[in-house]
């Protein structure tokens, strides 16, 4: 009987705009630890992927840990895997991009390594069928993405042993499947039960075993540190792996390897699809109760089977329908791309925009992403550094267009010095406001609304199912905490000038907790919206029901807005209050003078940490008198900013 391949790969990232410390202990508590004992226990061959952020990290902070990797795999020890370079989701980014990315890591894996990788780590493991022609075009010969993939195309979990091809537009690429059954073994459970699945394979006569996943499990999840290393899991299980090579059982292998030396299981065309965790977190919370309420009804046992994989939530992609804040990130940056690759494409700008496109702050899941205003601050951040230097020395100029893709004609003013983008359609409201000089967007503030973990569905929350003899994994953790109350939610999403009239006996702890009536509101109010050119500067002049509303934006990135409204048109002791939520803090120049309300706003979100309150920015609202028929404000950024 043949042993059985098993490829253990793992796969290395922190994201653009992470904090120093966190790339540091990374490396000091799972990166080096993992792949020197490795090396030292002589477990090869082995899979490595490093993400291109924490490459170029550690070409500045730890030349030598990457001198050893580079050892490795001259000497065949490893086999290195691409990807795209800043970790992009690939599916979310135009055709020429995509070969972009892929040709940048290729190219630092045989400048720093002396070696070429022709397979492909899928970040995400988001997969969409024309993927193949993309990836075959920048010149990957194979790629790893969950069994799950094959699964929900009605394959049978027995099958998938093997190498896959698949096409798109005639042009190949092999397709691996990663085994679900080893990422919930590896390295939660007792390496024995790893060695008896692999047993079990080898007896049903399955060639190739494949286990590819992220190695921040193997240190960097909450308690595998001390799981992994402290209490010998690490050891064990590369005791447990070297003595089923060494009875024949088993034979560590690579995927390039496996593509050369074990039979294909033919041809596959794969869905869209990502793991089953990650097509759950981007439901909208009312489905995703509805789904976890289903899996609970089916029960442990069928989902398990054949038929739990044919239960799904929805694709990656519906993160950008899900959070508008990402959208908004995602249209800016094919819209500069599209620009740059209009202009030539300078090296320095394609690399801002190639770094905007880190996937980790343009969704949410167990990890806070989205929700940690430091990774959407380092998108931005790019973004600027690209418009900015795209648009030198431009006077401000307006475009009406479909900005965000909604169907829906919002208007982009920009120029030189700021860029920012007003939707008539949802308030008349300001939706970016970015100043180059500062590379800050000050718009970027993320909503408070509700999450599914808020009010986690029967069978989930508050319990951990793990036997004593393992650890939880990242999953398992999430449905072991509770909010003993639910946070505050908006009712309208943030931006600048949310426009509302307010009973005078609100408070403003009410308006702080998001829970006050109001008077009117012009939030989802459609504007009309016409443009007066007063050169140098640009005004917008927005109309509704009792309301006119002026947006100026001076040429150096000032803006101010200014207000009529009919006094008649509400009760005499109410109040005008226009709602500015803004990134970083700002100060305000009113006339006539009045009362400014002002608070942090803060979300509750679920991390691998448990549940975290974050700051997103800040909230500003002017409060004039209902009677004083108008109202005109300044905002001035601080220049320290």
């Amino acid at each position: 009987m043949n042993p059985v391949g098993f490829v253990f790969g793992v796969h290395l990232h922190q994201p653009v705009g992470n904090f120093d410390h966190v790339f540091a202990d990374h490396l000091r508590d799972v990166y080096r630890p993992l792949v020197e004992r490795l090396a030292e226990r002589r477990f090869f061959p082995f899979t490595l992927h490093i993400s291109g952020p924490l490459l170029e990290w550690l070409e500045t902070h730890d030349a030598a840990y990457l001198d050893l990797i580079g050892r490795l795999a001259a000497d065949g020890h490893v086999e290195l895997l691409s990807a795209g370079f800043y970790e992009p989701v690939l599916a979310s980014l135009g055709p020429a991009d995509r070969v972009e990315q892929v040709a940048w890591m290729r190219e630092a894996i045989r400048r720093r390594f002396g070696v070429t990788a022709t397979g492909l780590w899928l970040t995400e493991r988001v997969w969409e069928p024309d993927l193949a022609a993309h990836l075959a075009d920048a010149g990957v010969r194979y790629v790893v993405l969950d069994d799950r993939h094959f699964l929900v195309s009605g394959f049978e979990r027995e099958q998938l042993h093997a190498p896959f091809f698949t096409e798109s537009g005639g042009k190949r690429v092999a397709l691996f499947p990663i085994d679900e059954r080893l990422r919930y073994l590896i390295p939660f459970r007792p390496p024995a039960e790893v060695g008896d699945y692999l047993r079990d394979l080898r007896k049903a006569g399955r060639p190739l075993a494949v286990f590819v996943d992220d190695g921040e499990k193997f240190g960097g999840w909450p308690g595998t540190k001390d799981w992994v290393y402290t209490r010998g899991w690490l050891a064990q299980f590369l005791d447990a792996v070297e003595a089923l090579v060494g009875t024949g059982e088993v034979r560590l292998t690579t995927p390039g390897a496996a593509l050369d030396t074990v039979r294909s299981g033919g041809l596959a065309y794969l869905p869209t699809a990502s793991y089953r965790e990650m097509e759950a977190w981007s439901l909208p919370p009312t489905a995703a109760r509805r789904l976890a309420v289903l899996e609970h009804e089916l029960g442990e046992a069928r989902m398990a089977g054949p038929d739990g994989a044919l239960v799904r939530g929805a694709h990656w992609r519906n993160f950008l329908v899900k959070y508008p804040e990402a959208n908004r990130m995602h249209k800016k940056m094919l819209a500069l791309s599209a620009l740059c690759r209009a202009r030539g494409d300078p090296p320095a700008v394609r690399r801002a925009i190639g770094r905007a496109q880190c996937n980790d702050a343009y969704w949410h899941g167990v990890f806070g992403g989205l929700y940690l205003p430091h990774l959407r601050a380092a998108i931005w951040q790019n973004l600027a550094l690209a418009e900015g230097a795209l648009r030198r020395g431009q006077e401000l100029t307006v475009e009406r267009l479909d900005f965000d893709g909604d169907g829906a004609e919002e208007v982009w003013i920009h120029s030189g010095l700021c860029s920012a983008l007003v939707s008539p359609e949802r308030g008349g409201v300001i939706e970016e406001y970015t100043v180059f000089e500062h590379g800050l967007n000050y718009a970027d503030v993320l909503t408070r609304r509700r999450e599914s973990y808020h009010e986690p569905a029967p069978g989930h929350g508050g319990a951990n199912a793990t036997a004593s003899d393992g650890t939880p994994s990242i999953h398992e953790l999430e449905q072991m905490v509770r909010l003993q109350r639910l946070p505050p939610i908006d009712a309208a999403d943030r931006a600048l000038f949310v426009d509302r009239v307010l009973a005078g006996v609100v408070t403003l702890d009410d308006y702080k907790a998001g829970s006050f009536p109001e008077v009117a509101s012009w939030a989802r109010v459609p504007f009309e919206v016409s443009v007066a050119a007063t050169a140098p500067a640009v005004e917008l002049v927005l109309r509704a029901r009792s309301l006119e509303k002026r947006l100026r934006f001076g040429p150096a990135g000032e803006l101010s807005a200014s207000y009529r409204w009919d006094p008649a048109a509400f009760p005499p002791d109410a109040v005008f209050c226009p709602e500015i939520s803004v990134s970083r803090e700002v100060e305000l120049d009113l006339a006539p003078a009045g009362d400014v309300w002002r608070f942090p706003v803060a979300t509750v979100s679920r991390s691998e940490r448990g549940f975290e309150e974050t700051v997103q920015g800040y909230s500003y609202t002017p409060r004039w008198p209902i009677r004083a028929g108008e109202g005109r404000l300044t905002i001035r950024v601080r220049r320290s900013a």
